[in-house]
């Protein structure tokens, strides 16, 4: 499959491209599953949420190219659209948020997406 590495070595030069609006963006490598989430946008939880139903829906596995302490910048294979709600989680579950979009690039078949925490996320990017 020279084609499917091919793909994969081109993501960091396509999330390259969206990092330089994020001047504070550091390289990083972590492994995530995003879903999307059908939060109600006012921080109350619904009835479904206080019973511990989960409205997320799983998205993508994907990884994090680049980070800032507010934003993780990535590539999907499917669209997202600005302001869409998204949860974060890395594989090792020491990243674990919500956040929704606030950059897109479209590429032929990738997209490259920044999205921004709802809240603050201690420490969850340390630079050396």
């Amino acid at each position: 499959m020279p084609n499917q590495a091919t793909a994969h070595a081109l993501e960091p030069d396509l999330v390259s491209r969206l990092a330089r609006f994020f001047p504070e963006a550091t390289p990083v490598r972590i492994p995530i599953r995003l879903s999307r989430t059908q939060s109600n946008g006012n921080g109350v939880q619904t009835a479904r949420e206080r019973e511990g139903e989960s409205e997320n829906v799983f998205f993508q596995d994907t990884v994090i190219e680049f980070g800032t302490g507010r934003e993780v910048l990535f590539v999907l294979d499917r669209p997202l659209e600005f302001a869409d709600r998204v949860l974060v989680e890395s594989n090792d579950g020491s990243l674990h948020a919500e956040a929704f979009v606030v950059a897109v690039q479209y590429h032929l078949d990738r997209t490259a997406v920044a999205v921004r925490f709802l809240k603050h996320v201690p420490n969850w990017i340390v630079k050396s």
